[in-house]
Parts: C-alpha cells; sequence; structure tokens
C-alpha cells in the first residue's frame, strides 16, 4: 500500500494554478464578463439600492493610453467597484474629451504626409475619425485593466447631441449675464495662433533679456520736479518687445521715491530700491536729492524712450519694490494688470503683434520683426539712443502652452469670456470649494487660492477643430446676435448634423424666416469663426452626463459624489466644471474630489521615450497581468508622484504571489468540500474566523476612505501572517492526515472556505481577475444553485457587538500568549540547530517554561502545542522564561512524518500513529 494515496492531498487540477499565467488567463475571463453583460447585470440587481457616483474626467483622444491614464482608471475602477461592494448602486459611465489642438496637429501631420492641405470641412471630418479611432483603442484597453463601465455607450464630447447640449449650455451663460465678448490681453500662442486659458499654461524656467531704461521727463505740472536738469524716471522690463507697446509708466501711490542724482543726471526710483538698483547699475556715489509721494507722478508725461510721444504717469496698486525699481512699464495690449489700468485712464489699447507674434505697423521701425528677435532689435536701438541704462539675462518662471511647450505672450484681442466676476460668481464659487471634501486636504487651498485670483475666462479659440461659438454677427455692424432663438436654431441644427454643420452651412441656415439683428434691423448675417475652449466642453460634462440631457441612460445623482483626477486638473477639469455648474446650478458639480500625483520612474524622473524609461501598461498586461498592475496601483502613496518601473514590478508580482498562494492553498484543501456547514468548529478555526472578521471590519474602514494601500497591505499581513505563518502551517496536518470525512477535517475545511469567500470578497475590487478566478472555484451548496460572479456580491461589516465580543473575549487572549511564545521558541531553536545535526524540530522536544499570565493562556492549549510549534513534543511548566531542546526519543510515524508517543508498527512494520493507523484503516476498508 503507498501511504500517500491514503493522504487528502489537495488535487491540482482543482485549485488555482501555481504559475498564474495572467496575461492569457485575464482575457479569457474578460470576454466571458462582456459575453454575460456582467456590468449591466449587476447594475440590474442594485436598481434599488442606494446610488455613489463617480463622475468620469474625460480622457484626450489622441493615443493609446499610457502608465499614468492606467493609474487613474485603476483608481476609478477600486472607488466604483469598492462601493459596489459595499452594497452600492456603483454606475460608471466613461467619457473621452475629443476637440482640441493635439488630435488637429496630429491630423494636419498626418495629411501632409500623403501631400494634402485640408480645408477646415476636410480638417474636421479627418479628426472626428481620429478621435473616434482612439475612442475605440483606448475603451479596448480600459477593459483589459479590468474596470466596469458603461463601455457599449460612453460619454464622447464629439457626439452630436452632446455638442448640442454645449451649445445650450453656452446660450444658458449667455443669457444669465455671463458671457461676453471684448479687447482684452489673453494667453496667447503664437505657434498655434490662438488664445489660451490659464488651465492649458505651464510654468518652466525661461531666460529673458532683462533691460533698465530711462524714460525722460517732459511735462509736471505738480513740480516735484521743479529745480532739476536731466531727469528721468527708471523702468526695469523682461519683455524689451513691448517697449514698442508702451503707454504709460506705473507708480504706487502708498510708496515714497527718490530722486537721484549720478553724473549730473537725476534718475527717480522707488526709496527702497535706491540701494540695490545703484547696485546693479553700477552707480558711484548716488545722491538722493529729494524725497517725492508716489501720488505726485499721477498725470506726469515722460517722454517714450525711442518714438515721439508721451508715455504717461499713472497710479497702480500692485507696482511693488520686490523686484525692479518700483517704475512700471505699462503696455496696455500686452499685460493684464496693464490693460485695467489703461481702461482706467483711458488710454488706446495699442499691441502691434499679429497672430503669428510678428510686430504690426503700429510698431513703427520694428514692424515686421518676431517678438522673439524683437528683443535684441529693442536693446540695440535703446543702446543706440542712449535710454538703455543696462541689459541682462534674467532666468525667471515664464508661462509656456502645456500642449506644445513654447513660450506664449499676452496679446490684446477680441475673445469671448465668461466674467467671473459676475453676480459674485467668483465668491459663490469660493463657498462651493469650502463646502466640498478634498483629499488629499491641501487641495482645497490649492483650487481656493486659484479661484480667488483668475481672470475672466477666455472660452474663444482660433482653430477650425471644436465646437463653433454659435453667435451670428450683422454683416455689416459686425455686431453679434444673441437671440437665445437663433442660438437654439444652432443646436438643433448640431443635434442632427454635428458640429460640422456650422461651418458647412451658410448664416443663413440658422436664422428664422424673416428675421432681422435686434439691433440694427440687417437680414444678412456672417458666422462666428471661433470655437469653443476645450475645456469648456468638458467642463460641461455634469450637466451633460449626470443630468441625463444627452442620454437618459446616463442620469444620476447630481452632483456626483467623488471627482477623482491628477493634481494637475485643479486648474483645469475641477476648475472649468465649477465655473460653469456654480454659473448654471448654483453649487459644486462634486461633493468631493480626489487627486493623484504623476507616474515618475524608479529614480523619481519624469517618464520620457528619451530617457528610455516609460512603462507601457499593455505591456504590463501581457508580462505580468492587469491584476499585477493594479496590485501596484493599490500598494503605492498615489497622493505623491507615484514611481514605477521593471523592478518594482516584480516586486509587486512578489507579493501578489503571496496572496495568490495563500488562496490557493485554501481551495486545494477543498477539492473534496461539499459545501455544508459543521456541527462542531475546531478553536483555531475559531480563532482565524474572528481575525477573518477583524480584517474585514478593517478593509471597510479603509474603501470607506479610499485607503486603498491600507486595504491592500491588511489583506497582505493577513495572508501572510496569520494565514501562511500560522493558520495554514496549524491546519495542514488534520487536512492532509485526518481522515476524509473527520469532523475535524470538515471544520477545517468549512473554515477555509469561508475565507476564501471573505477573501474574494475583500480583494474583489482590486485583483477583479484574480478574484473571479478562485471564486468561480469555490464549491457552493448545491442547493444553492451555481455560483454568481463574485462582483455581485456586498462585503458586510461586522456588528460593533460581534467585534467587542472577539476583541475583549479569551480566545485572542490565549492565541495571542500562545503565539507570542511560538516567535520566541522559534527564534531560541535557530540559535539551538545551527549548533546541533538535527534540523528538524519534528525531531525535538522542547521544554519550554512561561511565566504569569503567558503560561496560563498558554497551557490551555494542551496537547495541540507540539502541532503549533511543529516539534515532537512541547512540556510546558511554570516558571521564568526558558527552553531546553533534546532529540525526541519517539518514532517517526511513516504517514504523517511526526514522532509521537503513540507511534507504533503496525501492519507490515510500518511506524504510524494512533490516528493515522485509524485513517489507513477507514481508506482500506472503502476500497
Amino acid at each position: 500500500m503507498n501511504l500517500r494515496d491514503t493522504l487528502n492531498l489537495p488535487d491540482p487540477t482543482f485549485t488555482i494554478p501555481m504559475k498564474a499565467d495572467l496575461g492569457k488567463r485575464e482575457p479569457e475571463i474578460l470576454a466571458r464578463w462582456q459575453e454575460e453583460g456582467l456590468y449591466e447585470r449587476i447594475q440590474e440587481g442594485r436598481k434599488d439600492a442606494p446610488l455613489f457616483v463617480l463622475h468620469d474626467g474625460p480622457p484626450y483622444t489622441n493615443s493609446l493610453i499610457h502608465i499614468g491614464t492606467a493609474l487613474n482608471k485603476v483608481l476609478k475602477d477600486f472607488v466604483v467597484k469598492s462601493r459596489s461592494l459595499m452594497g452600492y448602486r456603483a454606475p460608471y459611465v466613461p467619457g473621452f474629451d475629443n476637440h482640441g489642438l493635439p488630435i488637429e496637429q496630429s491630423v494636419v501631420r498626418a495629411l501632409h504626409e500623403q501631400g494634402i492641405e485640408p480645408d477646415t470641412v476636410t480638417l474636421r471630418k479627418a479628426c472626428r475619425e481620429h478621435a473616434a479611432k482612439f475612442v475605440r483603442l483606448q475603451s479596448e484597453q480600459f477593459q483589459r485593466l479590468g474596470v466596469f463601465g458603461m463601455w457599449d455607450r460612453p460619454y464622447t464630447t464629439m457626439e452630436y447631441r452632446y455638442e448640442a447640449e454645449i451649445v445650450r449650455i453656452f446660450k444658458r451663460l449667455l443669457e444669465l449675464g455671463f458671457v461676453y465678448r471684448g479687447l482684452r490681453p489673453t494667453l496667447w500662442s503664437p505657434t498655434s495662433r490662438t488664445a489660451l486659458a490659464d488651465t492649458e499654461i505651464v510654468y518652466a524656467d525661461h531666460t529673458s533679456q532683462s533691460i533698465f531704461v530711462s524714460f525722460p521727463l517732459k511735462e509736471d505740472e505738480v513740480g516735484w520736479s521743479e529745480g532739476l536738469d536731466d531727469v528721468s524716471c527708471v523702468i526695469w522690463t523682461t519683455t524689451p518687445w513691448t517697449i514698442p507697446a508702451n503707454l504709460a509708466v506705473a507708480f504706487n501711490p502708498a510708496l515714497e521715491y527718490a530722486v537721484v542724482k549720478v553724473e549730473g543726471r537725476h534718475y527717480v526710483l522707488a526709496k527702497d530700491l535706491v540701494g540695490r538698483v545703484a547696485e546693479r547699475l553700477g552707480w558711484e556715489n548716488p545722491e538722493v536729492t529729494r524725497i517725492v509721494a508716489g501720488a505726485s507722478f499721477e498725470g506726469t508725461q515722460f517722454r517714450h524712450p525711442i518714438f515721439d510721444r508721451a508715455s504717461v504717469g499713472v497710479l497702480a496698486d500692485y507696482v511693488s519694490v520686490e523686484e525692479g525699481t518700483g517704475v512700471v512699464h505699462t503696455a496696455p495690449g500686452h499685460g493684464r494688470d496693464d490693460f485695467n489700468t489703461g481702461v482706467q485712464y483711458g488710454l488706446p489699447i495699442l499691441c502691434p503683434v499679429d497672430e503669428r507674434g510678428i510686430l504690426t505697423e503700429e510698431a513703427g521701425e520694428f514692424a515686421g520683426v518676431s517678438y522673439k528677435d524683437c528683443d535684441t532689435v529693442v536693446v540695440d536701438r535703446l543702446r543706440e539712443l542712449g535710454r538703455l541704462l543696462k541689459s541682462e539675462p534674467y532666468v525667471h518662471s515664464y508661462p509656456h502652452s502645456e500642449r506644445d511647450g513654447k513660450p506664449v505672450i499676452f496679446r490684446a484681442t477680441e475673445q469671448w469670456f465668461i466674467g467671473i466676476d459676475v453676480e459674485d460668481l467668483r465668491g459663490r464659487m469660493v463657498e462651493q470649494v469650502d463646502r466640498v471634501d478634498w483629499l488629499p486636504q491641501t487641495g482645497r487651498s490649492r483650487i481656493r487660492s486659484m479661484v480667488e485670483n483668475r481672470p475672466d475666462w477666455c472660452i474663444s479659440r482660433q482653430r477650425p477643430w471644436g465646437v463653433g461659438i454659435p453667435i451670428l454677427y450683422g454683416a455689416k455692424s459686425k455686431k453679434p446676435v444673441t437671440h437665445p432663438d437663433v442660438i437654439e436654431n444652432i443646436a438643433r441644427a448640431i443635434e442632427t448634423e454635428g458640429s460640422d454643420v456650422w461651418f458647412e452651412a451658410d448664416a443663413a441656415a440658422f436664422v428664422p424666416p424673416g428675421f432681422a439683428h435686434p439691433e440694427t434691423g440687417e437680414t444678412e448675417f456672417v458666422k462666428e469663426t471661433d470655437v469653443l475652449d476645450v475645456w469648456f466642453d468638458s467642463g460641461c460634462t455634469s450637466l451633460c452626463v449626470l443630468e441625463g440631457a444627452v442620454e437618459p441612460r446616463w442620469r444620476q445623482h447630481w452632483p456626483a459624489d467623488v471627482y477623482l483626477e491628477g493634481s494637475d486638473q485643479h486648474r483645469g477639469w475641477f476648475n472649468s466644471s465649477l465655473v460653469i455648474a456654480t454659473a448654471i446650478r448654483g453649487e459644486a458639480p462634486y461633493r468631493a474630489v480626489i487627486t493623484h500625483g504623476f507616474v515618475v520612474d524608479e529614480m523619481g524622473r519624469k517618464m520620457s521615450k528619451r530617457l528610455g524609461n516609460v512603462v507601457d501598461p499593455q505591456e504590463v498586461c501581457d508580462t505580468y497581468g492587469a491584476d499585477v498592475l493594479r496590485y501596484w496601483v493599490a500598494s503605492v502613496n498615489w497622493e505623491n508622484d507615484v514611481p514605477c518601473g521593471d523592478q518594482l514590478l516584480k516586486q509587486v508580482g512578489e507579493s501578489y504571489r503571496r496572496v495568490r498562494n495563500t488562496l490557493r492553498f485554501l481551495l486545494g484543501n477543498l477539492f473534496d468540500y461539499d459545501g455544508q456547514p459543521v456541527a462542531h468548529v475546531i478553536e483555531e478555526d475559531h480563532w482565524m474566523l474572528e481575525r477573518l472578521d477583524l480584517l474585514a471590519d478593517d478593509v471597510v474602514c479603509a474603501y470607506e476612505r479610499y485607503d486603498f494601500g491600507g486595504v491592500i497591505s491588511a489583506i497582505h499581513n493577513f495572508c501572510v501572517n496569520e494565514l501562511s505563518s500560522f493558520y495554514l502551517d496549524a491546519i495542514k496536518d488534520r487536512m492532509y492526515c485526518d481522515g476524509a470525512d473527520w469532523e475535524s477535517r470538515r471544520s477545517g475545511q468549512w473554515a477555509c472556505s469561508k475565507a476564501l469567500l471573505q477573501l474574494c470578497r475583500m480583494i474583489s475590487p482590486l485583483l477583479p481577475f484574480t478574484a473571479e478566478e478562485v471564486w468561480a472555484r469555490i464549491p457552493a451548496d448545491p442547493s444553492a444553485g451555481a455560483r454568481r460572479s463574485v462582483h455581485f456580491e456586498v462585503l458586510r461589516r461586522p456588528s460593533g457587538d460581534r467585534l467587542a465580543d472577539i476583541q475583549s473575549g479569551e480566545r485572542q487572549r490565549r492565541f495571542a500568549a500562545m503565539l507570542e511564545a511560538r516567535e520566541w521558541l522559534f527564534a531560541q531553536f535557530e540559535g539551538w540547530k545551527a549548533a546541533s545535526e538535527i534540523k528538524d524540530s519534528q525531531d525535538v522536544i522542547a521544554d519550554l517554561a512561561l511565566d504569569g499570565d503567558s503560561y496560563e493562556l498558554t497551557q490551555s492549549f494542551g496537547s495541540s502545542l507540539a502541532n503549533f510549534f511543529k516539534f515532537s513534543e512541547v512540556r510546558l511548566t511554570q516558571g521564568p522564561r526558558s527552553v531546553a531542546f533534546s532529540p525526541s526519543p519517539y518514532l517517526k510515524c511513516e504517514r504523517s512524518r511526526i514522532r509521537r508517543p503513540d507511534v507504533a508498527p503496525r501492519e507490515g512494520g510500518v511506524p504510524l500513529s494512533d490516528r493515522d493507523w485509524k485513517a489507513v484503516q477507514e481508506v482500506l476498508s472503502r476500497a
């Protein structure tokens, strides 16, 4: 007889494979989910459950997903699945952002390679096809990551009905008085030839040419300069190319100014800056001849340093002594503060720079020069005229276009804006920011500061690919038509034919028969050629999606429970959504906002093709599996920048395998389990299930606060410490060697089954493929029918009474004392083993002395200690803690490989313990 055949060894064909092979197995599970319509069935099953809404910020559809996109989508899936696990109906409507410059640039580049110079209509159709392609590809990639959602009906900002709703939201904002058209300096990209909003700007170090320039005094009506000859004020600027647009010099009325005599000339600058400026300009022995109040310079006429015109003295509170001279060069066409000051003083808005960044005829002798080259030309001219006091390179933080990384300029143009101070919109937005929960909490102060300081929102763009601004102008007067019926006509046309119709049809197609301009009576019109900012498109999502305006299936409650995006969205989607929702609905579109950091390499560097450190999520799925990638997302501190690379993924893979192997062992013990409960539960099984309840409480609490790292850490530690290091080791003997139907073994199977079911529930939001793979194999009570997907399950938090009973109960105290003694004993044995020829603790007797409660609690386990401690025998006495080891004199059981006093030769002389001999006889009797 082969004794191995009498053991209850796990059936390797029953449990999950040791080799996960997730790259192959996960797509099979995904295909089954899709075939069964799992997401839809989950939603149907929860139709009466309380609703939890995570609203998706739409990723841009210009490429395949990258590791940062994967991080974001997986985190969102954690939220959605964990709320579903807690009993909510948690729908997820994925979205995609489709308009804008990057798509346009990609398409133009591709068409140029084919020798095609597209007109606007051709370009727009190609852009739509390009965006649709990446909607499909990104959808497939997100699903491969295990992300559940309404993938058969995502929202896209280029969908006809969505575009029509964008137009209607514009109309509503116009009716409420928030939208206006005006000449204002806006951030302008000369490379893209369009206005930009602050949300499209990043700041980076830039080296500019800084200059100190003198503006000679022309006329002083107040008399502050009486008795002085050769007087000039001194300005400092880092944009010499704007000097041709200068119309004023600004002083702070609260500051005192010094008139400084240097080599017979008099210079005006802030009194507090005399020493610093003198040092930079190399002035020796500057003499302060008088002090003048800042308010005295209002109306003073200075001469432009190049042109034959005046530069008037004006007052402005923003003039400071932090940098420069305390006198500020003012060009109303090239700066927001400059513009506001210019309007206040009735100055013309001079902006002698075209859309390409080329100076125009208004710049006089500098016409035709690029603004980038103009710095040098202007500096040379100032030097020639004797007005340049100093020129030097200056490194400072400067605005760049987020899209192409190129520097931008301020340029005054006619644009469409949303007024942030209309109807106290700014103040109401700040109130909403304070009511929202922010995770991390620093998000509140960050966006609050942005709202408090943001300018009016420039929503017009001079590009072809976007939703056209739905405004007609009188053909002659060029006055806009803002009649709501006309804009609704445009919206209806777009709803039927898409926003391309705005660029294809004549203006007459959008006005009712006999319509005349309400102000001028004109009957002929032209269309606005600008399109809406893409941030306006995405800022409308809460109204278009959550309210079901575009698709009734999307309707959820408003506002959303949570938005979750990268930290850059404080100035992006969180901000644009807040503006539109507060203006129209009076409140923020979100109750809570969660932000995560950016993915960097293992050295903390930004990922780039140049550095060769890019991690492709598709390759990670193929190599390691989506669940390993998801394990990485769960395990990192995603509130900050997140490192990722091969070594980290390998480490994560090892942690994943420890959890998987624990599940595999639990499942392996159930190959002959019938799913029935047992009448008597063994003590260590009770203990493990109590620990499992404590774990469930920790996991639910962690999920509730979005602490996914806390979830995976708690589960991993439970698998490694409670299960692998003790419990599974402790039950292995009875699971393998007790009789197949003995109550002791069935108790272990019942406990393993309960643990598996609960662990699968707990990991299902984080490791959905692995949870499903294991769940499908767990034996169920035949009367209950086939087991449904784990993703239908609800994880119940143990009651407070149950938790209190566990924590105050005697069982946990007993096991804690025993396990502490066990750990100490193992450490002592390691030292003894090093000097002994005996290496297996099963061949050793331990004479263990414990004192106090440790003895009282540990001795209650009696003969079980030998199994728990993995020694041939443990002889426990009371006294100061100590241990003595000695070789066991007992025979070793050939079946269970343990030495016990009852091991004796049985039939055929084979040494077996009483337990093993009984189990063998049962097997033989059934043969």
